[in-house]
């Protein structure tokens, strides 16, 4: 440690510790600019210049390294000079225009210039004016106003891991740019907003509404991944207007994703449902709260007796509340029904008898960053986790070695080690070869249940590779991402990365798909397995009958043997774009006597497909109190922020009236804080039910999977970032950036040279009886024999499997 003084107080920080560290640490304010916590030192903007005792002249303190014994003077007359001196040079060409500039009230400058700028200036040149940039629909930009601290083009190279901005030109032509012709495309881009400190980069959905000091500040949980960013929102007459990072080391940094961010305009989407419809003789018809409860209570009796309670099934989204989970999985149950399942995008449910706890990352988040090797399974890794993707980026900068096993390989804006990018088909065998090349490594025997899927193959060398790095950089850890858990040989890929954890000595995770994918189990919205909740499965008894998702819908074959769902009750999610198998999907529900749907939005395909009977009208996140448990197993409640719009109600609400309707015990709750109690009890521990290991799991026939025929060609079907929730789906800014661009159908050169098709001809894409029309393109990483088609998205809805044969045909 080094010992040195701020204005006569003794301060001691690590070795290469800078006097800012130090008077940060004192709660000493040196005025600054370009100097940001998380971004590296670039000591440009020059307004932090302090007085050092023996230094000839003023010297930065965000760059100057602590001594030991120097003494330093903040507010001394040479600092105040040259602090005063700097904020006169900035104000030099910077415009007079804050009462038009959406920073003002917010903006440093602004502040600094109070306390340090004169109250007249000298220059009476012609100021310079620099034209404002096109940076996309997300960042606005006034680029007259911008004072050159480079924490944009910092922030782009040093967290977001592509370089998008930089500084062209010298002393008074010096301005910040984009590439030509580019945008910035960054999912991560809204945070430049915030690190901007003058008015040149502000937010463009958000641009001309509002003042600072009219919004008022609420805290809040974001839905959208299973990270489960802090968010503050800010709110002006009942409208949420603005999200902002609520910093937290511990999960997000003071960082936030753009689609946490700026998903906020899908709550005042022109299609949210604000009042109860009941669907009679085929037309839509609104009606009181009263009489759509007394329609779906009689709907759900008249089922269960007609066909049985095990008739009745309930699908609800793993961005729900905890408590709302916890309710309708309690209404089910109490109805006689074990019906009830959240993993609507899950294909393979095979590992559910061996699941001994709720599948979570296996680590904290903030472990992530003192990882030195990972192995990343199956994950559009920047677009499903991008806060994640960003602790990993940082990780790999300080020597941690990053593995990928995939069927796309798109840039992660960091260096890979080694990587293996196979056919959805191929990814249990590779991954087989690993735990036979970590064995052999480690000179072990490869546990029993794998050993005979992997005694049949042969290791390469990237396998190799990958269980050398595993074995070598400790601390190490393997994740299933997004697509692994979508994958239809997911129990396969779940026991086989179980074995490399336990080979390797590596810690083992799953990645949260959703706000409360851990919650879900928590809550007991599983089927058959009431005991993985913390609350043990008190209102009914597991039960071989019971279905998951994939049975309810038909889409398994051990759905078969099953009797059809009759009822469905759908909460906070659209079927149509939120299943595996969407076209499956539709056709079950189109086939039962009983759809309700408890959601916000009143879609096109709700009002026009003839699905639902009836449209209950539920808060978004922002309307509601509640608890998401993120994906390393943290318990995070919240309040809503505003008041439900029109006759909106919480499902938590619906859910405890519907119970009381049907004469159920135990739904007499007051308020969500009682629905929780229950669930999470005071002496209860979350933690104790993590687990990701299965129990005496036996690994199939790696080859298992519903291979294409011979030529035949496998599709990989992946969720786009902004097509995940209904919320992302409706905020238009997201819908217009270059991430949120119609869906293709991308191939590889030499597939599409073996179909006679050239990049931007259409083609027909089949599955089954659904067939899409989409522009080809060409992208040779893809594996052979391999189409990649997005999923979750309306021009491909009509499509079957997420993964599964597909035929291309050129029209």
């Amino acid at each position: 440690m080094i010992n040195f003084e701020i204005d006569g107080k003794q301060v001691s920080v690590p070795k290469n510790g800078t006097v800012m560290d130090g008077a940060n640490q004192l709660g000493i304010y040196i005025p600054h600019f370009c100097y940001h916590k998380k971004l590296s030192i670039a000591a440009n903007c020059r307004m932090c210049l302090v007085q050092v005792e023996k230094a000839p002249k003023p010297l930065p303190a965000c760059a100057t390294p602590a001594m030991e014994g120097m003494k330093v003077f903040t507010h001394s007359g040479q600092a105040v000079t040259a602090q005063k001196g700097v904020m006169e040079f900035l104000l030099i060409n910077h415009p007079l225009d804050c009462p038009i500039c959406d920073q003002g009230g917010e903006c440093q400058l602004q502040d600094l210039a109070v306390g340090y700028g004169a109250s007249a200036s000298r220059y009476t040149e012609a100021k310079r004016v620099v034209p404002n940039k096109n940076l996309g629909p997300l960042i606005s930009t006034d680029m007259t106003r911008c004072i050159h601290c480079t924490r944009c083009v910092r922030f782009g190279q040093e967290i977001a891991g592509i370089m998008e901005l930089g500084m062209a030109g010298r002393g008074e032509h010096a301005e910040i740019l984009s590439f030509v012709g580019s945008t910035v495309d960054s999912e991560l881009s809204g945070n430049m907003i915030d690190l901007c400190p003058v008015g040149a980069l502000v937010s463009k959905p958000f641009r001309y509404s509002a003042r600072t000091w009219e919004l008022s500040r609420r805290k809040s949980v974001s839905p959208h991944c299973g990270l489960g960013s802090n968010l503050v929102v800010q709110v002006k007459q009942n409208r949420v207007m603005r999200v902002l990072p609520r910093e937290n080391e511990e999960v997000n940094e003071c960082w936030l994703s753009d689609k946490d961010r700026f998903s906020y305009e899908g709550l005042n989407s022109d299609e949210r449902l604000s009042t109860p419809m009941i669907k009679r003789n085929g037309e839509w018809q609104e009606c009181d709260w009263q009489a759509a409860l007394e329609f779906v209570a009689n709907g759900l009796r008249a089922v269960k007796e007609k066909h049985g309670a095990s008739s009745i099934g309930a699908l609800a989204s793993p961005h729900s509340t905890l408590e709302e989970l916890y309710l309708i999985q309690k209404l089910m149950r109490r109805l006689g029904s074990g019906n009830v399942d959240h993993r609507l995008r899950q294909s393979d449910f095979r590992a559910d008898q061996q699941l001994q706890g709720a599948p979570w990352l296996g680590m904290s988040v903030a472990g992530i960053s003192g990882l030195k090797s990972a192995l990343v399974i199956g994950s559009t890794l920047r677009k499903d986790h991008p806060l994640i993707a960003q602790r990993l980026r940082q990780a790999v900068k300080q020597g941690a070695q990053l593995n990928l096993i995939n069927p796309v390989d798109d840039d992660l804006l960091t260096k890979v080690a080694n990587r293996a990018i196979v056919a959805p088909a191929s990814m249990a065998a590779m991954l087989a070869q690993v735990l036979k090349a970590a064995a052999e490594l480690k000179k072990m025997e490869i546990p029993d249940g794998a050993k005979a899927a992997a005694d049949s193959i042969s290791v390469t060398d990237a396998a190799r590779a990958m269980a050398a790095s595993l074995i070598d950089n400790k601390p190490a850890a393997i994740f299933l991402g997004n697509m692994a858990q979508h994958h239809p040989q997911y129990a396969d890929l779940h026991g086989l990365a179980q074995h490399i954890a336990y080979v390797v000595e590596a810690q083992f995770g799953v990645l949260g798909e959703a706000a409360n994918s851990v919650g879900a189990y928590i809550a007991g919205a599983i089927p058959d397995r009431g005991d993985l909740s913390v609350t043990g499965g008190d209102s009914c008894q597991p039960g071989a009958g019971n279905m998951d998702a994939s049975q309810m819908l038909g889409m398994s074959v051990a759905a078969q043997a099953l009797q059809p769902c009759q009822a469905y009750m759908l909460m906070n999610l659209e079927p149509e774009l939120d299943s595996y198998n969407p076209r499956q999907t539709m056709k079950a529900l189109k086939a039962a006597e009983l759809v309700v749907v408890m959601s916000a939005y009143k879609s096109r395909a709700i009002l026009e497909d003839d699905y639902a009977d009836v449209l209950l009208p539920i808060a978004p996140f922002t309307e509601t109190s509640g608890t998401f448990i993120n994906t390393e197993g943290r318990v995070q409640s919240f309040n809503g922020v505003v008041a439900p719009l029109g006759d909106t109600r919480p499902a938590w609400k619906v859910l405890r009236v519907l119970g009381s309707m049907l004469e159920l015990d135990g739904f007499d709750y007051d308020t969500p804080e009682k629905v929780r109690a229950e669930i999470l009890s005071a002496n209860s521990d979350v933690s104790a039910r993590l687990n990701n290991n299965l129990k005496n799991f036996a690994i199939g026939d790696i080859g298992r999977m519903n291979e294409p025929r011979s030529g035949g060609i496998q599709r990989i079907g992946e969720v786009p970032i902004y097509q995940t929730d209904p919320i992302v789906r409706r905020a238009d800014s997201l819908q217009r950036t270059r991430d949120a661009a119609p869906p293709l159908a991308w191939m590889p050169g030499d597939l599409m040279g073996a179909l006679g098709i050239n990049s931007g001809d259409n083609v027909r894409l089949k599955q089954g009886e659904g067939e899409v029309q989409l522009p080809a393109a060409q992208d040779d990483r893809l594996p052979s024999n391999s189409v990649r088609v997005a999923c979750a998205h309306p021009l491909t809805a009509a499509l079957g499997e997420m993964f599964g044969e597909i035929v291309v045909e050129r029209l």
